[in-house]
């Protein structure tokens, strides 16, 4: 990607340095190890910047290529995966899962009000589509409610190293649904499910066809479900808010800040791993995301060919739900606003601003992941914007939002 001068793609410089100063400070007051910014406005580079360590024990700094967990932001890349087989018509978007995943036959929904997983009652099967815009009816272990609890019982949670994806899914399909697919939005291992539907209509694992079909056309060296190889001295520390489960998400916070090491480079599951999670388990550098961004943002196309055409993405980044998310009674983990917020394929999507509450354009595409990392993507102001940092809960403090007044205050064209 091509590098230009802040003022040439529309910023002013001055303005734009003071994300150093913000990363900086969230260093200095030791809510974070270190953290990396990087912009890019109508395909070419406007600004990167890294402050802290990636690794505080043994003091090694936040650099271009340090590879980190991205968690969660390896949903929208399962659900560009999806939807490269569905240009292909190999099946569409209100395909019920069962044909795919014969466990999911037969399903069944908690009723409403239940206090036990057996409160059950028949329901639809799932789609396609439920699962990837979150309203399928499943769930995550770290949510409240009947189903997240008997998920966290069983240890459903598509770890790195929870051994196979088919296994994993397996398990899902058992439970009953929390809700009927299409009644309610919940954030979910929905997007898990997606990346055993590839696996199952590609013939490949989920790893061979994101390197074959995604990472190598758009030149993403860096990112898979391990560590690369050559990688592990690069591969960042992680570190938790919480006192106690770093996984607990809606566990409150006591005292300041507490930055607790819960993951490093020996012994850690992404040196080898065994689960191949569409929905969280991905690492990678800022780089390599950022051609992951730039692909979506320029309609589709890699360094080595298409992977889908601008008018799929064009439909993957529209608000899928009937209002904004919150009109659909979530009461599942959040680290964003769900008023004025709507879900499209894969991401979020900006109906209001002002109901959001940050600053940002109607239609910023957008997701993070668990360890506080983030990036969307503008399409009135052309522009992608990645951040990568290791401290989960992602709901610790505010940094998104203000790193979005960051880059806003520094646009002036």
């Amino acid at each position: 990607m091509d590098r230009v001068t802040p003022e040439l793609a529309g910023f002013d410089a001055t303005r734009l340095n003071r994300i150093d100063d913000w990363m900086q400070s969230y260093v200095d007051r030791g809510r974070y190890p270190g953290g990396s910014v990087l912009i890019a406005r109508g395909g070419r580079e406007v600004y990167f910047g890294a402050r802290g360590q990636r690794d505080v024990e043994a003091n090694h700094p936040m650099t271009r290529d340090t590879i980190v967990r991205i968690y969660s932001m390896s949903k929208p890349i399962t659900s560009v995966a999806i939807m490269m087989l569905v240009e292909k018509g190999l099946f569409h978007l209100d395909a019920p899962v069962s044909d795919f995943i014969p466990e999911f036959s037969a399903c069944r929904a908690l009723i409403p009000g239940a206090t036990h997983i057996d409160q059950t009652e028949p329901c639809a099967t799932p789609t396609v589509h439920h699962l990837l815009t979150h309203t399928a009816g499943l769930s995550y272990p770290f949510n409240p409610g009947i189903l997240p609890q008997e998920m966290d019982r069983q240890g459903i949670i598509f770890r790195s190293d929870s051994g196979a994806l088919a296994e994993q899914v397996r398990q899902v399909a058992m439970l009953p649904l929390a809700f009927a697919p299409g009644t309610r939005w919940e954030y979910s291992v929905s997007i898990d499910i997606l990346g055993r539907i590839v696996e199952v209509v590609s013939g490949m694992s989920l790893g061979d066809f994101f390197q074959r079909e995604i990472f190598a056309p758009l030149g993403m060296t860096q990112t898979g479900f391990s560590v690369p190889e050559g990688g592990k001295d690069r591969f960042a520390a992680l570190y938790s808010s919480l006192e106690g489960n770093a996984m607990a998400l809606n566990a409150k916070r006591a005292g300041g800040p507490i930055m607790r090491r819960v993951d490093g480079q020996d012994g850690s599951p992404w040196l080898n791993a065994t689960m191949h999670s569409g929905g969280g388990g991905l690492v990678g550098t800022i780089d390599d995301y950022m051609m992951f961004c730039e692909m979506l943002r320029s309609g589709g196309a890699g360094k080595e060919g298409r992977l889908l055409s601008p008018k799929t993405l064009n439909f993957m980044m529209r608000n899928h739900l009937p209002g904004d998310i919150a009109s659909m009674g979530p009461t599942s983990f959040a680290e964003q606003p769900m008023e004025g917020m709507g879900f499209g394929l894969g991401g979020s999507v900006v109906l209001n601003p002002g109901r959001v509450r940050a600053a940002g354009s109607v239609g910023d595409f957008s997701w993070g992941g668990m360890a506080s990392t983030f990036f969307w993507i503008d399409p009135v102001h052309d522009m992608s914007v990645v951040f990568f940092t290791q401290l989960t809960p992602s709901s610790s403090y505010p940094a998104r939002a203000q790193l979005k007044a960051l880059v806003h205050g520094a646009l002036i064209a």
